[in-house]
């Protein structure tokens, strides 16, 4: 018999979420957001970057606006790390998740 999580309690499929200053007002204050991909879209061993993106959408629609475009794809300037590597330079939306995954996004900033 397994032991059942409260559904606030840490899971294994949480996924951590860090956020720059900029983009802490589309997240109600915050810099870091526990996302919890539903195992309906993957199983512990095979959540991805866009089912964690596909509930940021759904929770945080603000936030996803400023980090993906229209298309659904990382926005140009925003860059997505996992474990301190670019997900572009890994899979990209399809790159797998650790269990308990940090991603990280960085905004670049161009200037003259």
């Amino acid at each position: 018999m397994s032991a059942q999580l409260r559904p606030d309690a840490p899971g294994r499929t949480d996924v951590e979420l860090l956020l720059p200053a900029a983009l802490a007002d589309a997240a109600d204050g915050r810099r870091m957001l526990t996302l919890r991909p539903a195992l309906g879209a993957g199983t512990p061993e095979n959540v991805t970057v866009a089912d964690v993106l596909a509930l940021l959408q759904a929770d945080f629609a603000g936030v996803y606006r400023r980090i993906c475009d229209e298309t659904g794809e990382l926005r140009r300037y925003v860059n997505l790390y996992l474990d301190g590597e670019d997900v572009r330079d890994l899979e990209g939306a399809s790159t797998v998740l650790p269990a308990r995954a940090e991603l990280l996004v960085l905004q670049s900033i161009a200037g003259g």
